[in-house]
């Protein structure tokens, strides 16, 4: 096929091209721009078409693969466009607030709140929290894997209604 034929067929395809864009992107100028990507690419790459085979299949092909590469190349970028005077978003302290004095008190009052259960509760939901498995901690506590479930489900709840006041 002369290039010429080439460039005809794939202009051709031009609206089931842009159809298929914009199902991929949701967005009608970012459908154009992989749109015009495709047919670069297309163009570029015609020595690797083989002859009489699916024209449409092939740049379909390419406009997927086009489109996730940009996907994964913009999502690890992760670019932040900051439009405001002062760069207010880029200047924003991202740290931890972990250390903030009202969450040393929330922490504080959970604390005391877990304190407060029975010992039958309050262990097993503890060693949920450290990380062990339900099996462990039935193991560890010679009971049942239901018995121990049902204890931190419990123990969730009555944490949540002594601590509802808290929640924001």
């Amino acid at each position: 096929m002369t290039a010429i034929e080439f460039n005809y067929k794939l202009t051709g395809l031009s609206a089931n091209l842009e159809r298929f864009a914009l199902s991929l992107t949701a967005n009608k100028e970012d459908a154009k721009d992989l749109l015009q990507e495709t047919f670069a690419k297309a163009i570029s790459y015609r020595e690797k078409f083989i002859d009489n085979t699916n024209l449409k299949a092939w740049t379909f092909t390419i406009m997927k693969n086009t489109f996730i590469n940009n996907y994964r190349r913009a999502s690890k970028s992760n670019t932040t466009f900051d439009n405001t005077n002062d760069l207010y978003y880029l200047n924003l302290n991202r740290e931890s607030k972990g250390d903030s004095p009202d969450s040393q008190y929330y922490t504080k009052e959970i604390n005391i709140a877990i304190n407060e259960l029975e010992d039958e509760f309050r262990v097993p939901f503890i060693m949920h929290t450290q990380g062990y498995k339900y099996k462990e901690i039935a193991d560890e506590l010679n009971l049942k894997i239901g018995t121990v479930k049902s204890r931190i489900f419990f123990t969730r709840k009555k944490l949540i209604e002594k601590l509802k006041d808290y929640q924001y």
